[in-house]
């Protein structure tokens, strides 16, 4: 009995080896048909090049809650301007116009792309600056780049980071949005000649920045970006 019993299972056994074996020689091998592992970034940024909305633009975050505009969100509004404020009725009615604009949300976004642009700036990555501003600012960053580089001058940043940044005025004009943030960071920055010379700016010296930017949108559009319209240096 306990011999045809260590048969069997002797039988079994070789049965499993050469059942293992047959799938790994099927389940390890690449036919080529394979699906690419998804990424859900991956995808996202396909979808936006399919529409042609990453053109240009700045993606800032919106609330797609319909009720943006109740009680909650205003005392958000009232928050960052006083109640009666030019600069808080000007965010009232950026609000009743999109309701999916919420103010933290959108100061949280434009200070990501004011450091992907700063950054984008000192390393001359045209790319990417063409992808985050307006037109007529890109060509004025173009322009600067442009110019640098004719003098063969290289630049060396390190971005410590943003100490503040503050809606400080907004409008609402026919369909077309306008909001200004006041950015007050800290960088690192030294422009180099050719012979590496400092020629501007220290290597070892963090240094205290404030630029005034403007971001615009159409309200009435299905487009959710902003566009960088307008920089300045605060004095």
């Amino acid at each position: 009995m306990n011999e045809i019993f260590d048969v069997y299972n002797i039988i079994f056994l070789v049965l499993a080896v050469v059942i293992f074996f047959r799938l790994r020689s099927v389940l390890g091998r690449r036919t080529g048909n394979e699906r690419p592992p998804y990424d859900p970034y991956e995808a996202k940024e396909a979808q936006k090049d399919s529409t042609g909305s990453n053109d240009n633009v700045i993606s800032l975050p919106r609330q797609d809650n319909q009720e943006a505009d109740g009680p909650g969100h205003e005392a958000d509004i009232n928050r960052i301007a006083p109640d009666g404020s030019a600069l808080n009725e000007a965010l009232k009615t950026i609000v009743a116009a999109d309701r999916g604009f919420d103010p933290d949300n959108f100061v949280n976004g434009a200070k990501m792309a004011y450091e992907m642009i700063v950054t984008a700036f000192a390393e001359g990555d045209r790319k990417s600056l063409k992808n985050l501003l307006s037109n007529d600012v890109y060509e004025g960053f173009l322009s600067a780049i442009d110019d640098r580089e004719s003098r063969k001058e290289t630049v060396e940043s390190t971005f410590v980071g943003i100490e503040k940044a503050d809606i400080v005025e907004a409008a609402l004009k026919s369909d077309t949005a306008q909001v200004t943030v006041r950015f007050k960071s800290q960088l690192i920055s030294a422009t180099k000649n050719t012979d590496g010379a400092v020629i501007d700016g220290d290597p070892n010296l963090v240094t205290d920045v404030t630029d005034i930017w403007t971001f615009s949108r159409d309200v009435s559009a299905n487009d959710p970006n902003w566009k960088l319209v307008a920089t300045e240096a605060a004095e």
